[in-house]
């Protein structure tokens, strides 16, 4: 089938190419139109002795018209030649390549996610136990995070889409990665939120419901090594997690606040539709 498609795609191309390419070409083919006309007007026209004439002119036409092809192509013969390698080389090279555009398509070999698969069938996971609160409130921790101490850090008051997204980022983490993760803010008060956006830019930009911190559809997040909570970026450690972290979150759904232009390593969001209402 693929040799037969190849052939009328060939003969058809030369077929064109003899018609636009060359004025007699064309003349030749109106003729032979007009002809074939006039065949179709005898026949309806005039019965059995019309028929008779008509078989004759058929025969004569075309012996006329074989030996004006034949003139045509004497005369034009490097013409001919050069027009069907230009229109037979193009199929000619994919048909003998042996790449795979004209074959079937290839199966594809990519092994199904188990971990998010999981979570689109419905696995529903358990938030880890909280960390003892002293961990966010060392001094280091507090530079990178302003407030984090009295942030909340309740996993019931959040979405429980996001949750189970976020818990299975989390898991996948954990065990492809090798990455502890610990939630260091999830739902945010509106309060809160006016709070932190008048500590200034390099805080936070949103105002109160501007954020989806207040409808538990968001949660900044960090790690967690040898017993201690790890934010900076400036850690390559945690900037390799933060990339990881990303990728993860992105596959399951979420928003990464590492792509935004003030980038927000540890924050993801789930922006669920008709939720937020601009102001």
């Amino acid at each position: 089938m693929l040799f037969l498609a190849v052939a009328l795609y060939f003969l058809l191309a030369c077929l064109i190419s003899f018609l636009v390419l060359f004025p007699a070409g064309r003349a030749f083919a109106l003729r032979m139109l007009a002809r074939a006309g006039a065949r179709l007007r005898g026949w309806f026209g005039k019965a059995e002795h019309v028929r008779g004439q008509s078989v004759a002119a058929i025969r004569q036409t075309s012996s006329a018209s074989a030996h004006e092809a034949g003139n045509f192509l004497r005369r034009h013969y490097l013409l001919v030649i050069g027009g069907l390698v230009l229109v037979s080389v193009p199929p000619l090279i994919a048909l003998f390549s042996g790449g795979s555009s004209l074959g079937g398509y290839v199966e594809s070999t990519r092994e199904v996610d188990t971990q998010v698969a999981g979570l689109l069938e419905g696995e529903n996971l358990v938030p880890p136990p909280p960390l003892p609160p002293m961990l966010f409130a060392t001094v280091e921790v507090e530079q990178e995070r302003p407030m984090i101490v009295s942030a909340s850090r309740d996993w019931a008051l959040m979405n429980p889409q996001y949750t189970q997204r976020l818990l299975q980022a989390f898991k996948i983490m954990k065990e492809r990665h090798g990455y502890d993760m610990a939630i260091l803010e999830g739902y945010r008060s509106p309060e809160r939120q006016n709070k932190l956006a008048a500590m200034g830019s390099s805080v936070t930009n949103a105002a109160a419901f501007q954020s989806w911190h207040q409808y538990g559809l968001a949660a900044d997040c960090a790690f967690v090594r040898n017993g201690k909570i790890v934010i900076s970026e400036k850690d390559p450690w945690a900037m390799r997690g933060y990339e990881l972290y990303g990728e993860v979150a992105e596959s399951l759904g979420l928003t990464w606040g590492g792509r935004w232009k003030m980038m927000d390593f540890g924050h993801t969001e789930l922006r669920l539709p008709g939720v937020m209402k601009r102001r």
